[in-house]
């Protein structure tokens, strides 16, 4: 399905590497995805290098980014079809991942592939807005997203999820200096405080950024808002 060398290769460029059978899981997880896919949507990107590049590499970089402690908490808000949560696992299995989705179907081929690696994820169907304001809340040392909301409505949603002193990691493309300035207020408001901006070039030649945000206080108790009222008026 995929090229190993290929992924070894561009993961060792970021600072990870794989060992063969993580290649053999990835491997495994991208010919699952391109299979499920035909059947219904999970991702637009198909061609096997793309997948290697623009999502599997790109997931990793959150490791040279990112300090995670043995078996951490990580709750992966607007999962998908997986990503970051399965690359995530497969190259630290000892973390203790959460993947949340409001889309069942996607959920369904996310707990498939990880039964298939051999792996364990908590899932949860359900939309963040509600479970951030349940059991969950202030209960984990990291929150990732890779979902395309802005910054300031991605603030909402996550950092409600994080214990105070965790941190919040927002994996954002080219624009991320943007939408930072516009999320100032977002993060002050929520109990963050911004870290810093970790950048990298996959070798498609694309800028990803990694915006980290500690969790420096707990969030006030009417956030996060309904999903209506963070759409209408961000903070």
């Amino acid at each position: 399905m995929i090229d190993k060398k290929k992924l070894l290769s561009q993961a060792a460029a970021i600072g990870v590497n794989l060992s063969d059978n993580q290649a053999e899981q990835f491997d495994l997880f991208s010919r699952l995805l391109v299979e499920t896919n035909e059947k219904f949507n999970l991702t637009a990107i198909k061609d096997p290098d793309e997948i290697v590049t623009k999502h599997l590499v790109d997931c990793l970089t959150l490791f040279p980014a990112v300090d995670f402690p043995e078996g951490a908490g990580v709750i992966d808000i607007g999962t998908g079809a997986g990503f970051p949560a399965v690359p995530l696992l497969i190259y630290r299995p000892d973390l203790k991942i959460t993947a949340l989705d409001s889309t069942g179907k996607k959920l369904n081929f996310v707990e498939s592939a990880v039964s298939e690696l051999g792996l364990s994820i908590n899932l949860i169907h359900g939309r963040a807005e509600e479970y951030g304001r349940g059991d969950l809340r202030e209960s984990f040392d990291f929150a990732v997203s890779r979902a395309v909301a802005s910054l300031n409505v991605l603030c909402e949603y996550c950092l409600p999820f994080v214990k105070a002193g965790g941190k919040f990691i927002s994996m954002k493309g080219s624009k991320a200096d943007e939408e930072l300035a516009l999320s100032r207020t977002a993060v002050r408001t929520l109990g963050g405080r911004f870290a810093e901006c970790r950048e990298f070039t996959l070798a498609d030649g694309i800028e990803r950024n990694l915006v980290i945000i500690e969790k420096a206080s707990p969030s006030p108790p009417k956030y996060p808002r309904p999903s209506a009222q963070i759409s209408r008026k961000p903070l």
